[in-house]
């Protein structure tokens, strides 16, 4: 069994593996860069388990590979009587990024 790691961002939990594409909520860098998350919550290599407190001395480097944007959510709002019908979408921005390494 490979390393994998828990790690937190955007205020979300992923778990993540070397050689994983995960999509998260949208990063400040720009497609290629690769950065470091550094808020790792756990660290399990085998039946070795290590938990943060809150968060663990690691490093899980990754790569940015596109930023791009979801599928249009559409919400709908309405008053019976009243003639009242509003209709609004939105789309989120997500960042794909590629786990390398966890140190």
């Amino acid at each position: 069994m490979s390393k994998i790691a828990v790690i937190e961002t955007g205020g979300k939990q992923y778990v993540v593996a070397p050689g994983n594409t995960i999509k998260v909520e949208k990063l400040p860098q720009t497609a290629g860069d690769k950065f470091i998350f550094d808020k790792i919550l756990l660290v399990a290599d085998g039946d070795k388990v290590v938990l943060g407190k809150p968060y663990y001395d690691a490093k899980v480097s990754a790569e940015l590979v596109a930023q791009e944007r979801l599928k249009k959510v559409i919400t709908r709002k309405y008053h019976n009587k009243t003639r009242y019908r509003k209709t609004t979408g939105h789309r989120q921005h997500i960042s794909i990024v590629k786990i390398l390494e966890i140190k």
